[in-house]
């Protein structure tokens, strides 16, 4: 990189974290801390949604796939487009019916504290390990650019967000990614101008190789961007991550009404759909102007390309649109992992509901929060699959079962312990389903094993719910056997 490649990115990276703290002054309690006074206009938070769930993933793994095939990846946000309107009917009125903080109180007004927190803390389980997957996602860019250690990188991004993020909450959290996806999406589009300026006939090129289709019509288990298999995927992984996993659904109660939580949902998929495009397109492109390149793969294709192609300012601006995309999911977890550990936990144990003491709780675990990502960060090794499938595989251990559970919060027949039964019994047979293929190689390679692990991912979270809605069935034909364990609490 040029020294006004270096200027860029240090003063973005600067500004940043001065302007979230700067959001975040005169914080007045809990509610203002997690919620912004459930007052932050719903064009904002629709961009803060589409920030935390595409991060740094969509702009290093998404290029990657365009440059290694087509556009067939952006099926899945068609999906999601349904998913979300699926939640914006179903559930987005019962979180605004009362006066929940987090999404699992809604589990406990049904059930009790037991499956409340059994749930929020297989949420908290996996949120640390996919963002960790996220954080090391935008650690591989900035490696590759600045010539930075992976740790040094992940450290570098880890900590600037911890900072803002202590102090501003939630607010602070939505206002500065409105920033950082603007830095980002103006990135991405710069990088595209460059690359069609490369080659000028590059669509053209793309169109004849057969790498601008977009769509798959074919039927199949095993390919996960077959038509079916990506909007069905899409359209349940969607309505898990944006209905019932708290580091969306905190956004979305941070909105006046209802019917602005159902406009900055519903509206975040298509924007994800243009995004998802945009990205795939980059890397196809890429492909086409920079032939000598064919020879990088995955994650390392588009942070190379910046490297030895984007100058004069260019490439501070791309990595400023990492950092961009790295610490605006990153600082989502964060607050939404601490919101879950002082509403699901602290508050109910120790009995109070006092705001600056909920507040002083909030910020201690916001800081606990940030070294156990950053040390799950620091620990993640897998380059081999693009970081963007291995976030997704992640999340998709417990969305099924947490979708699942939510689901039979609605039949009056299944109990609290009904319900912590099918939520860790679906979650463990997901750990065998997703983990199939290495769990085949160390026990010989069973048959049964082995054609599992051909599994597509996006069947995980349909497969997870069914699952765990035929364990919560099954288990609510036993006789009662007394009360319901407070499953979780520890």
């Amino acid at each position: 990189m040029h020294p006004i490649d270096w200027l860029v990115a240090l003063a973005y990276l600067v500004g940043v974290v001065a302007l979230g703290t700067w959001l975040g002054r005169r914080q007045q309690g809990a509610t203002d801390y997690f919620l912004g006074r459930h007052d932050l206009p719903w064009w904002a938070v629709l961009i803060s949604v589409v920030a935390t769930e595409t991060s740094a993933l969509t702009v290093i793994s998404v290029p990657g796939i365009g440059f290694g095939g087509s556009l067939t990846f952006a099926q899945l946000a068609i999906g999601y487009i349904i998913g979300r309107a699926l939640v914006a009917w179903l559930l987005l009125p019962g979180y605004f019916a009362g006066k929940v903080h987090t999404a699992y109180e809604v589990l406990g007004e049904r059930w009790g504290k037991g499956p409340q927190r059994t749930a929020s803390a297989i949420f908290m389980i996996t949120r640390t390990l996919a963002t960790a997957v996220r954080l090391f996602a935008g650690a591989i860019p900035l490696a590759v650019i600045t010539h930075w250690s992976y740790p040094t990188a992940i450290l570098a991004v880890g900590l600037a967000t911890l900072v803002y993020t202590y102090v501003g909450g939630i607010r602070a959290v939505v206002w500065v990614d409105v920033v950082q996806w603007t830095v980002y999406i103006v990135a991405g589009v710069a990088a595209l101008v460059v690359a069609l300026r490369l080659a000028p006939g590059a669509l053209g090129t793309l169109a004849q190789a057969g790498r601008l289709r977009a769509v798959d019509f074919s039927i199949s288990l095993t390919r996960p961007y077959a038509f079916g298999t990506a909007v069905l995927g899409g359209a349940l992984l969607s309505a898990a991550s944006h209905g019932v996993d708290h580091l969306i659904v905190q956004r979305l109660l941070a909105t006046r009404r209802v019917r602005d939580a159902r406009l900055a949902l519903v509206g975040s998929g298509f924007v994800v759909l243009g995004e998802f495009t945009l990205f795939l397109l980059i890397g196809a492109v890429i492909w086409a102007a920079w032939p000598e390149g064919r020879g990088v793969t995955g994650d390392a294709v588009f942070p190379t390309f910046i490297a030895t192609h984007l100058t004069g300012g260019l490439g501070g601006l791309a990595v400023a649109g990492i950092l961009a995309a790295a610490m605006g999911s990153t600082a989502a977890a964060l607050n939404s992992l601490a919101s879950a550990t002082t509403h699901d936990y602290y508050a109910p144990l120790a009995g109070t509901s006092d705001e600056r003491r909920l507040l002083t709780v909030g910020r201690i675990a916001t800081f606990a929060w940030a070294a156990a990502l950053i040390g799950g960060a620091l620990l993640f090794r897998h380059r081999d699959t693009p970081v963007v499938v291995v976030a997704l595989s992640i999340a998709s251990l417990t969305y099924g079962a947490l979708l699942g559970t939510f689901v039979l919060a609605r039949v009056a027949r299944v109990t609290g312990r009904d319900a912590v039964t099918a939520l860790v019994g679906g979650s463990l047979v997901m750990v065998v389903v997703v983990f199939a293929t290495p769990l085949a190689h160390l026990t010989g390679n069973p048959a049964w094993l082995s054609t599992l692990g051909t599994l597509a991912w996006p069947w995980y979270v349909p497969l997870g719910t069914i699952l765990t809605i035929g364990i919560g069935l099954t288990a609510s034909l036993a006789p009662p056997r007394g009360p319901v364990p407070e499953a979780g609490a520890a």
